[in-house]
């Protein structure tokens, strides 16, 4: 992993923030998994809001040059998955959140960041 890829999962997670999303966690997987090196997972009020923090987060990196390799659920805005290859981005609706709660999945106790 590198800082380059550590600075990406910081600066995503400071986008959300500003747009307001709630609950951010940043998850370093890496050891877990070779998927990705990081999980962001975040939630946003309602649907229009979930869609916002989508767009806020595709405009500000594709601005860096950064686009991501695949989007998923952007049209029911109930999760959104954006793929930037080392860092997966989850947007959720509040009730998928508690309902999928990823966070047990890949938390191990050391290894996550709360925004």
């Amino acid at each position: 992993m590198s800082n380059d890829t550590k600075n990406l999962a910081l600066k995503i997670g400071d986008v959300l923030k500003s747009k307001r999303a709630t609950d951010i966690k940043i998850i370093d997987v890496q050891h877990q998994t070779i998927i990705t090196d990081y999980f962001i997972i975040a939630t946003g009020k309602n649907v229009p809001n979930v869609k916002a923090l989508f767009e806020e987060v595709k405009d500000k990196l594709t601005k860096d040059g950064k686009d991501p390799k695949r989007i998923e659920g952007a049209k029911e805005a109930r999760w959104i998955v954006m793929d930037y290859t080392d860092v997966l981005v989850h947007i959720f609706h509040k009730e998928e959140r508690e309902f999928y709660n990823l966070e047990r999945l890949w938390v191990d106790g050391e290894n996550m960041t709360t925004l």
